[in-house]
């Protein structure tokens, strides 16, 4: 069995390649850069390392080999013939391996293969409706109804971490990826157009709105809300982060927040999302993964958007009747920080315009006005327990509302 994985980073190496592996399958990576192209090619395998605070344990994926992305042609033919494939490219990226996959479409349509499913590993919400439109633009009509019958575009939840790979990390071996031990990979089990295949760790499940807003909205949004805190107090690491009683104690609650409101909006067991939470707090404190603050913080503009992290799980706490106070705080540090990157002023006026252009909140709204609260508390370099304090008697003034 062949498995193709385009983009042969660090969740394509340290995760969905290595669950193809362990499932039966050869691996195929697509990659542009040519180091580790031609380093898969030559050495036919390479290592996954599981670290821990205490422990470092090796284990090798094999047998593998790689194609250069350049080579349209051979890319081509080698999704033509897969029964299998992921992407894991970056969502910025997806738009220049379109064609690649377009044309593999054409060829396993002009051969009358059967159909393909490809698991889009990507972290953004409607994924697969991205990826849908940017591969159409190279198909005909007739192609383009052969792909709609024949090509499932499965989104999936990517919750192992996966820090940046330092020198250290590598141990002298470009190939070596560090990740951490948590493995399991749910996904849209209601877009796979054919039989949907045995792979290791793979959760099939639906409605997978769920599954993507509880990485989107519970994860990435507590693990930013500990990058920005930590940036803040000048925190270098997010184990180094969580280990400040202060921020663990807003990263908690601002997950839960999103917990109690994911257990709303679909009926999905609290106890064990709330289970979920106490998990994700466990594993921020890895010292053996090296993250930094600044690489989980980077980009707040994305994550600042409407439907992201930080402003989309805020919303779906307000839709739900529960009050976002942690996590409007953690909006307030990522306005901070993308005014600190882009060099702007520290004003509200500043930060009333970045909610506006990048959140779509007005400066009227209750949600941008709560935010710009926080925001004025970063200026002023209030203490991440007056925040939190005042986060605290945000909630009870909520909850008296409601009473």
């Amino acid at each position: 069995m062949k498995a193709v994985m385009y983009g042969g980073g660090n969740i394509g190496r340290g995760f969905i390649g290595l669950l193809f592996s362990q499932s039966g399958y050869d691996v195929t990576f697509i990659d542009v850069a040519e180091p580790v192209v031609d380093a898969l090619n030559r050495e036919k395998r390479y290592p996954v390392r599981y670290v821990s605070t205490d422990k470092k344990e090796d284990i090798f994926v094999e047998p593998v080999s790689a194609v250069n992305g350049n080579d349209a042609e051979l890319a081509a033919q080698t999704i033509a013939d897969a029964d299998i494939m992921a992407t894991a490219v970056g969502v910025r990226i997806l738009k220049f391996i379109a064609p690649n996959i377009a044309a593999g479409i054409r060829m396993r349509m002009q051969k009358g293969g059967k159909p393909l499913d490809i698991i889009i590993c990507e972290n953004l919400i409607d994924a697969d409706k991205l990826l849908d439109s940017l591969i159409r633009e190279h198909l005909t009509e007739e192609e383009q109804r052969w792909f709609e019958k024949n090509i499932g575009l499965v989104e999936a939840s990517i919750g192992r971490m996966v820090p940046v790979q330092i020198e250290e990390m590598k141990d002298g071996n470009l190939l070596r990826v560090c990740v951490e031990r948590y493995g399991f990979l749910p996904v849209d089990k209601s877009a796979f157009k054919g039989p949907i295949p045995k792979i290791k760790n793979m959760v099939p499940y639906t409605p997978f709105g769920f599954y993507i807003e509880r990485k989107l909205y519970i994860h990435n949004m507590g693990h930013a809300v500990c990058a920005y805190l930590g940036g803040y107090l000048g925190k270098e690491y997010i184990y180094q982060a969580i280990d400040d009683s202060d921020i663990q104690y807003i990263v908690e609650n601002a997950m839960l927040e999103s917990a109690r409101a994911a257990a709303r909006q679909y009926g999905a067991d609290l106890e064990q999302l709330l289970l979920h939470v106490q998990d994700l707090l466990a594993r921020f404190t890895n010292e053996a993964l090296q993250d930094t603050c600044g690489r989980v913080g980077a980009d707040p503009a994305r994550k600042l958007s409407r439907r992201d992290r930080l402003i989309g799980a805020s919303m779906l706490c307000v839709e739900q009747g529960i009050c976002p106070a942690y996590i409007f705080l953690g909006a307030a540090g990522a306005v901070y920080r993308y005014l600190e990157e882009q060099k702007e002023e520290q004003s509200m006026e500043q930060a009333a315009k970045v909610l506006k252009e990048l959140s779509e909140l007005d400066e009227t709204a209750g949600e941008a006005a709560k935010i710009l609260e926080f925001y004025g508390m970063f200026c002023r370099r209030a203490s991440v327990k007056e925040m939190k304090q005042r986060a605290q008697k945000m909630e009870a003034e909520y909850l008296g509302d409601i009473i």
